[in-house]
């Protein structure tokens, strides 16, 4: 019988450059190979494994919510559906949400959203080295080129500005922008920080043309840089944010936050998704908010990002070949001169999971509940892959 990496390759649609190595299970911050080889894992299954591998919490929650009812559709309510919603518009700025599986869809939704609320309104201003997902709609409006050849002609009405620079975004806007879809920093574009004033003066360039201001927490949400949602920093608020990926600590979920006056454009039957608020994941997205409530998550992802910047500066202030190290909480980046995609397969063959962003960049992406002494180790071993 053939093993899971050639079963896969033959029978699986190749448009993944996967690692050659089969994982089998985990356990807190550690993953195994079916070689029984060990892994700190860096990567959190990009930034969705919030709580690590095997949490009590999440496995009793899920359990007990799939044994309860699995899936109902949206033609019915359903219990854990309607209290994630209340703790989500309860713990942000939100009034509604609507509930989807992916990133992608919770930005095509929230493109949807923009659009129908004003007819005369249909441009979606975004910026270069965005990444907003995979879906036609939520290409048009990612700011990387090479992510789009092959598919056009994608949806019209998408203009792209560079990222943290408000003259050029004040001079996209126009009457007939919609909305205004920005990430609170660059994940996928190279863990990109801007300044500490963009996100309000993006804020204020909306709000005086009239349009709506999206912010794509699809990564940065959920705790990743601290705080629950990455604008909870900033003293601002938008008029829309989406956010997946961390929301379920495993499962497929993600989630459009609106205004009252943002979201009373999707009326019955203007938009819809047969899986979106799925019992079993918004049980699991429930589970991390009680987790992030009781076990002091957010708490450790500030104290372990901190740690994690400092560590990753240090490797870097005895090498020549680092550019920079940036990011926020647990979303971090360190910049080489070179392409960083060998360092990650060296660290790989030392038993360290990340990956590499931007061609040059090293990502960091943990579960929030890494412990210092592990990204000490962590650290050793990427000194070994680097040299």
């Amino acid at each position: 019988m053939a093993g899971t990496k050639e079963t896969t390759d033959t029978y699986t649609v190749a448009n993944y450059s996967r690692f050659p190595v089969a994982l089998s299970h985990g356990s807190g911050c550690r993953v195994w190979d079916e070689d029984g080889k060990t892994y700190l894992d860096m990567m959190a299954g990009i930034a969705v494994s919030a709580l690590g591998h095997g949490h009590p919490r999440l496995v009793s929650a899920i359990s007990e919510q799939a044994a309860a009812l699995l899936h109902t559709s949206n033609l019915y309510y359903h219990e854990p559906a309607a209290r994630l919603a209340e703790q989500l518009a309860g713990r942000s700025f939100a009034d509604r949400v609507f509930f989807c599986n992916s990133g992608t869809e919770a930005n095509e939704a929230a493109i949807k959203m923009a659009r129908r609320r004003d007819p005369a309104r249909h441009g979606i201003v975004s910026t270069h080295d965005s990444f907003h997902g995979r879906t036609m709609g939520s290409l048009a409006a990612t700011g990387q080129g090479t992510l789009r050849e092959g598919f056009g002609p994608l949806p019209e009405g998408f203009v792209h500005v560079a990222y943290d620079d408000t003259t050029a975004l004040a001079e996209a806007v126009d009457e007939t922008t919609a909305a205004v879809l920005i990430e609170p920093l660059l994940g996928e574009g190279g863990v990109v920080v801007p300044g500490e004033d963009y996100l309000a003066e993006v804020r204020e360039i909306s709000s005086r043309a009239g349009c709506l201001m999206i912010l794509d927490e699809v990564q940065t949400g959920m705790g990743r840089t601290g705080s629950l949602f990455a604008y909870q920093a900033s003293g601002m608020e938008p008029d829309i944010l989406t956010t997946a990926k961390g929301l379920g600590g495993g499962l497929p979920i993600g989630a459009v936050l609106a205004t009252e006056d943002a979201a009373k454009a999707l009326v019955a039957g203007s938009h819809g998704t047969t899986f979106g608020g799925n019992p079993v994941a918004c049980r699991a997205a429930l589970a991390l908010l009680e987790a992030f409530d009781e076990e002091a998550v957010l708490e450790n992802c500030r104290r372990s990002g901190d740690h994690l910047m400092a560590a990753l500066r240090e490797l870097a202030s005895g090498r020549d070949d680092v550019r920079g190290v940036r990011g926020k909480g647990l979303l971090v980046g360190m910049e080489l001169d070179r392409p960083a995609r060998p360092v990650v397969e060296a660290a790989l063959a030392e038993g360290l999971l990340l990956n590499s962003t931007a061609d040059t960049v090293l990502r960091f992406l943990p579960p929030l509940i890494i412990s210092t002494e592990e990204i000490d180790e962590g650290m050793d071993m990427l000194g070994r892959a680097l040299a």
